[in-house]
């Protein structure tokens, strides 16, 4: 849910910049049909966009004056369409995709010149762009000209109060809107009815994203009252808005009127145990739901204890997120009844709740009920070896497994071979993740025979990390069989960060593999410290095959580093390109 906010620099202004139009050449992705892409895409090819000399000297806009006080109207048209068909008209007039583009105030300025070129605009997207903040005004003032719009995203824009109010007037004009995303803006929080409050019954929303916006109980009091009158609602998100766990029964009165509703996500929310009974109330009003996020939702423990019969009603259900819930040994007893009813689910994360451990077996033996299932995170559980005995005994009856993720369960180690059936048949299987699992040389030995014997031919990604007791014979076996997985794309094989130890012959093997898998880009190796001979021959390999991968491990044995350090250790990164 998190993303990098790109930084920029308040001096910008003053600086010369490429002009956005150029940004988004380079930066957005052109939606049409497969025809008018290859079409465009050709168009775009053999002609190089250059703004003219009086497209440059157009004049910023000014929200205090009449949009046509700086130039006539007509010629302005005429130098949007220019712009519009170096990029693709077609596709621009349904989307313009600016999100994270760094866009500075001009920009924006330039941006709003645009939009009345754009009748027939569908979607806008200026997420991530800093100086959107306290610009608002400029373009809400203007947003009457795309009336048509169906789907706004200003997610981390840094709005400013005014902004908020600004844009609570403007969607008055757009009752086209079906989706609005104001996610990681802090002053939505305590603003929301001023935004939100000419939402009338009929409204066409379908996403309503407000990711951490810093929601009050009082926003959340007026979520739970607006609801009613948005029967169209598909998606909801109030995810990371910790303050509106106290209004849940406003919000799950609510949801009882949104019988459309498909995706409903809670993560951080300040849920406590009642709030699974609240929840549990509406669960039988919303059918349609495939997707149900609680998880981050500390207090949640024992809420389930009573069995929460309505979770069972949830029969479309496809995704059930309740990682680092604090399950208790109750809760998963209840879940034992419920899980397995979900016959639709497709992805089920369980991580991170470690009172599982000595109360899951009858839970994870039940998971062979769900054939459909495609992802299972259950790591860092604290899984005991009878619980695990029973997930494996129940994971070969889940053909459509792509990813599994069992890390940080220590009692892995020594007993992999009861996986081995599950990974035989395993056709689907991309993620294996078995980090800080206490694997021993005879678990990879034995994950290097599946691998020998033509299984896990489509894994992407497989992380070994965090296993310090393998030795190198170890490394050496699983090494010698990597360049089988042709589909390979990511490989971590890093030790603790406590440790420190020099590769063996070993990397030589997995340089021959690598040279073999087409498609890796990523080998984690943190801590492993390549000694001066071994160095030659990466330096070889650089020059004889050149692919672009990228290889972290700890430098070469004459540097000198602090073996001891547990964070901010040296990691030198040796780019490979092919």
């Amino acid at each position: 849910m998190s993303q990098t906010r790109k930084k920029t620099s308040s001096s910008e202004e003053t600086k010369p910049h490429t002009s956005f139009v150029n940004k988004f050449l380079r930066g957005s992705k052109l939606r049409s049909s497969k025809a008018e892409s290859r079409k465009e895409s050709n168009d775009l090819k053999t002609t190089d966009f250059q703004p003219s000399d009086e497209t440059q000297k157009t004049p910023a806009l000014d929200t205090a004056k009449p949009l046509t006080s700086e130039m006539e109207l007509g010629p302005r048209l005429e130098k949007n369409e220019q712009f519009l068909q170096k990029l693709g008209k077609k596709a621009v007039d349904k989307c313009l995709d600016l999100n994270n583009c760094r866009l500075s105030r001009a920009d924006v300025r330039e941006m709003v010149a645009l939009l009345p070129s754009l009748p027939d605009l569908e979607k806008l997207d200026i997420s991530w762009n800093d100086f959107v903040g306290g610009t608002l005004q400029s373009i809400t003032e203007q947003i009457h000209l795309v009336c048509k719009l169906k789907s706004l995203r200003l997610g981390s824009c840094r709005l400013t109060t005014d902004d908020v109010r600004a844009l609570g007037e403007a969607l008055k004009a757009i009752p086209e809107l079906e989706e609005l995303n104001l996610s990681w803006n802090s002053k939505v929080g305590g603003n929301l009815p001023l935004i939100l409050q000419n939402f009338q019954e009929g409204s066409k929303i379908q996403t309503l994203e407000l990711v951490d916006c810093a929601l009050t109980s009082e926003d959340g009091v007026f979520v739970g009252q607006l609801l009613p009158m948005l029967q169209s609602l598909e998606v909801l998100d109030l995810s990371i808005n910790r303050n509106i766990g106290g209004s849940l029964n406003s919000i799950a009165q609510g949801l009882k009127s949104t019988s459309n509703l498909k995706v409903l996500k809670l993560h951080s929310c300040g849920l406590s145990q009642k709030s699974v009974k609240v929840l549990d109330a509406a669960f039988k009003y919303l059918g349609e739901l495939r997707n149900l996020d609680l998880s981050c939702n500390k207090e949640l423990g024992g809420g389930f204890e009573d069995s929460p019969a309505q979770l069972a009603t949830l029969e479309h259900l496809e995704v059930l997120d309740l990682h680092r819930c604090s399950l208790t040994a109750g809760d998963v007893m209840s879940l034992t009844q419920v899980i397995p009813l979900l016959s639709n689910l497709q992805e089920l994360d369980l991580s991170t709740n470690k009172n599982m451990g000595s109360s899951s077996e009858n839970l994870l033996s039940r998971l062979r009920f769900l054939p459909a299932l495609k992802s299972l995170l259950i790591n860092n559980c604290a899984l005991e070896r009878e619980t695990f005995t029973a997930l494996a005994e129940a994971s070969i009856h889940l053909p459509a497994l792509e990813v599994f993720n069992l890390s940080w369960n220590k009692c892995v180690g020594g007993n992999l071979e009861l996986l081995l059936e599950t990974l035989k048949l395993s056709m689907s299987l991309q993620v294996l993740r078995l980090s800080s699992c206490s694997l021993v040389t005879e678990d990879v030995a034995l994950l290097a025979l599946v691998i020998q014997t033509g299984h896990l031919a489509r894994l992407r990604k497989l992380d070994l990390s965090y296993n310090d007791s393998i030795c190198d014979a170890g490394w050496a076996l699983i090494c010698q069989n990597l360049g089988l997985l042709k589909e390979l794309t990511e490989l971590d094989i890093s030790l603790r960060p406590s440790t420190s130890r020099d590769c063996g012959q070993w990397f030589k093997h997995l340089l021959c593999a690598v040279a073999k898998l087409p498609q890796i880009t990523e080998i984690g190796m943190k801590r492993w410290i390549v000694p001066a001979p071994l160095e030659e021959e990466l330096e070889c390999f650089d020059q004889d095959h050149r692919s672009n991968i990228r290889f972290n491990h700890d430098g070469f044995e004459d540097q000198e580093q602090d073996k001891n350090v547990w964070s901010g250790e040296l990691l030198r990164s040796t780019a490979i390109g092919r």
